[in-house]
């Protein structure tokens, strides 16, 4: 295989896998009467989001904290919503419950 046919395996191939990105949890919503927080991140359809779920359940206690409640958890499931049409972006949001 000469050094052209072989770089564009090698690009084709990073391409197909998308590439590693680190996201951080960011407020997006919730409800103070509720006791509930939102948090979310952004990617595109290229990434695979590395997250620390422990920086986001900080983000969600210091939230319900500065409401009166004592700390936070979080609920069992994320929700992806896409940005465009293709999906080539996506939004995705995870809540978390304020507790006393």
């Amino acid at each position: 295989m000469n050094k052209l046919a072989a770089y564009v395996v090698l690009a084709v191939s990073l391409a197909l896998t998308g590439c590693a990105t680190q996201k951080n949890w960011g407020a997006s919503g919730g409800s103070k009467a509720d006791g509930t927080v939102k948090l979310s991140y952004q990617a595109s359809a290229f990434e695979v989001p590395q997250l620390n779920e422990a920086q986001g359940l900080d983000v969600a206690i210091k939230r319900c904290i500065s409401w009166g409640y004592k700390s936070a958890e979080t609920f069992d499931f994320e929700h992806k919503k896409c940005i465009d049409t293709q999906c080539n972006s996506y939004t995705v949001t995870k809540e978390y419950q304020c507790l006393n």
